[in-house]
């Protein structure tokens, strides 16, 4: 439980600050707007990012099922 609690207050700092910034990345100088790639290269990005992640996702089940439950218990004899 008190994992779980220090977990939402640095996740509700964190949203309270990015709200408080809204709209500028850089404090009263750059907004999201102007910080943004052009299209063409975000959707080169997002392109990537469709062929990648279920390659991630589906190393990590592959990696996690050949090596789960592999160790035995740690013991000093």
């Amino acid at each position: 439980m008190p994992f779980a609690g220090i977990t939402m207050i640095m996740i509700l700092g964190f949203f309270g600050l990015a709200y408080s910034f809204y709209p500028y990345v850089v404090p009263d100088q750059m907004t999201i707007d102007e910080a943004a790639s052009a299209p063409e290269s975000l959707l080169i990005i997002l392109a990537g990012t469709l062929f990648v992640l279920p390659v991630i996702i589906g190393y990590s089940i592959f990696a996690y099922r050949v090596f789960g439950g592999k160790a035995a218990e740690l013991r000093y004899d």
